[in-house]
This record gives C-alpha cells, structure tokens and sequence, in this order.
C-alpha cells in the first residue's frame, strides 16, 4: 500500500467493527460484507466493487496482529487512521512529511512542517498563517428555577482584538513591520542536535515574523487592543450545578484570518427553599402526620411551577417513604420531563392540649400489648 494514503481512513469503521473487536469478530465481520459486496453478485456495480477493495484492505491490515499493532500505534498518535505500508511485521517505517504534506496547507504550515523539522526535513513552518484566537471563560449565576426550565442571559464580553489604530500591524500610521532577519519571516527558528531537528518560536519576533521598528502609540507595538461586546447565552433547560458549557467561535478574534476561539461558561445554580435536584428528578419533602400515615389520607403537594397536586398515602405507609409524580421534574433532552419525588416525613408536634393528649394515651392503652421492639431485640441477642 502507498505512504501516501489517506491518514483518515478508519479500517473499524468500514468492517462495521467496534476498536476492541477480537479477531473472530473481525473475521466474522469480514465474511458478511465480503459475501454482501462479492463482485459475482454485483455485476456492473462500481460502488460495490469499490466497497469490496476497501473491506479486503481493511480486512488485511486488521487480520494481521503486527499490522493491526502498527495501524493502531498510528492511530492513537496522529488521532486518525493510517495505511500501513505493505510488507509482514517490521519497523514501522513511512515518511511523515509525505504523509502530513498532502491535501492541503494549513494556517501554520501543517504538522508536516513539525514533523518534518524532527526528523531531519528542512522544510519550515509558516509563522506569518492564520492563528486561531483564545478561548475565552467566564461564569454566569441563575436561579434554581431558571436552572430547571432554561434562561437566556446577557453576557458582557472583553477580548483582544486588532488595534484599530494600525489595523493590527502593530507599526505606527504610515509605516509598516519588516520581515524579521532572524527567522526570514517564519516565525520559527530551528535547532539540529546529533541529526534531531526542533522548531521553536523566534525570540526576536515572538513568533509573529515581522519585526516592528516605529510601534503604534496605541497599542505599543502588539498589534492587539481591546473590545468590548454584549451577547446573550442560552442556558439550557435541565442544566446543573457547575456545568460548563461550550458556545464555538464565541472566543476571542483569530489574527490574519484565523477562526475565533471557543467561550466557555462556567454554570452556578442557587439553592431551592423547597426543591432539591436528583439528575432529571426533583425531589422535596412533605411533612406528614402519624394519623395520616397510619389511617392513609390526600394531601396536597407543590410544584416547582406552583400548581400543587394531590397525592394519595396508602394506610399503613411507613415514615420517610418516597412517592414519584410523573411528569413534574426537569426536562429531559427529548422533551419530556422527570418526575418529582416526594417523600413523607411525620412531624411530630411540640405540644398538645389536654383532649389531644387524652386521644393520645388511649392509643397508647390500646396498642400497649404490642411490643414494637420485641424483633429488635431477638435479633440482637442472636447475634450477641
């Protein structure tokens, strides 16, 4: 197979098969589409005969346990796929500049550039390409209730730009930088040690690779200033205490053309009085009486959007039992909602009146044969 191919083909991907797949699974895998895509039962169709070519080398690389070492070697250190050169076991031997050079320049010069640097290429990278801008973070504080049901919040933003006052040369009106004599303009100097080559940013121009005689006044020869702008954020519905959330190409401006950062926001929900939060679930506890407990009764129960509901307690309901609402939670990403878990907790009064107490030592009388910890305290002797 050529060096040359593409880095991104992903051999997993075109037998169907997950990355831990053994090889019976990759065989086995290999057998259906080879059977499905044979060219004796497509005649005359070129994307299936294509489609066999592909899980056939797929099929080669990946059956092979040297070459599947290699190709996942690859794989992990470039973060893609790679065709690994023909040839049973071996070093793991291709040209990196070949490889990193093909399809395209990128606003840097491309990894081939680096790479190439390091092991023994002469060739460069472009200091003067497009740079990506800096993320940008920042946190933003909202109500447990606009946690729940989603809010959309103003943001002031301060980021680096382009001067306006020299249009982000960093040189004063009417001159302009100079190529730096150093790096040629790269932006990049080099460094061979025993054939090992290694590119760094240039100390004179700081890796900009023009050099500024004249600065401008405004922005002391940086090239960058400051903006401030207004944007408004969605906080999505359902989201939590301490989520961060990424908005792409909110961060700040790329220099020479590069695409702006991302914005990170940082979430801090206040509490509830009320409510608590238990993932999509809301959860809140319901002070109850014995009698209720123990006769059963309705009782009526909020909501997180004020309208309560009546929930049914079963005679005999023990104390600290949870009941589940459907539909009264937090949304889900689907458009449903969570459920509200309430739970039951007696309170018991801090005083009574006189009829209330004599209701209280009749109960007492009746159910006096009823020895409540007799169990505990067998089981406690047995396991003494």
């Amino acid at each position: 197979m050529s060096t040359k191919d593409w880095i991104e083909k992903d051999y997993y991907k075109i037998l169907g098969v997950p990355a831990d797949a053994d090889a019976a699974a990759v065989k086995k895998a290999y057998r259906n589409l080879a059977r499905e895509l044979h060219p004796d039962r497509n005649k005359g169709d070129k994307a299936a005969e294509s489609r066999f070519k592909d899980v056939s080398e797929a099929y080669s690389v990946l059956s092979d346990p040297e070459k599947r070492k290699q190709y996942d070697e690859a794989r992990t250190l470039f973060g893609g796929g790679v065709r690994v050169p023909g040839g049973g076991g071996g070093s793991f031997n291709f040209d990196l500049g070949d490889l990193f050079s093909s399809g395209g320049s990128t606003a840097g010069g491309g990894l081939g550039d680096v790479f190439g640097g390091i092991f023994g290429q002469r060739t460069r990278p472009r200091g003067t390409g497009a740079r990506r801008g800096a993320d940008v973070e920042t946190d933003v504080s909202i109500d447990f209730e606009e946690a729940v049901e989603g809010k959309t919040v103003p943001l002031r933003m301060t980021s680096s730009s382009a001067c306006t006052a020299c249009a982000g040369t960093g040189a004063k009106a009417g001159t302009v930088p100079r190529v730096c004599p150093t790096c040629t303009g790269t932006g990049y100097t080099s460094t061979d040690s025993g054939g090992f080559g290694m590119a760094e940013p240039c100390r004179d121009c700081k890796g900009r690779g023009l050099v500024v005689d004249d600065p401008c006044p405004v922005c002391s020869g940086s090239g960058r200033g400051t903006t401030s702008s207004m944007m408004h954020v969605r906080i999505p519905a359902g989201v939590v205490d301490g989520q961060r959330i990424r908005l792409r190409g909110k961060g700040a401006p790329g220099e020479r053309g590069g695409r702006s950062g991302d914005l990170y926001v940082t979430v801090h929900v206040g509490t509830h009085p009320v409510f608590g939060r238990k993932g999509e679930h809301l959860t809140v506890t319901v002070p109850v009486t014995f009698p209720e407990l123990t006769l059963g009764a309705e009782i009526k129960v909020p909501t997180l959007n004020g309208i309560p509901v009546t929930l049914r307690i079963p005679a005999g309901t023990p104390n600290g039992r949870t009941f589940r609402v459907r539909g009264r939670g937090a949304p889900r990403r689907d458009g449903t909602r969570g459920d509200l878990l309430v739970t039951v907790e007696v309170v018991v009064p801090h005083r009574v009146d006189s009829s209330a107490k004599e209701a209280l030592e009749a109960f007492q009388s009746a159910t006096s044969g009823d020895d409540i910890r007799a169990e505990l305290m067998r089981q406690a002797a047995q396991g003494g």
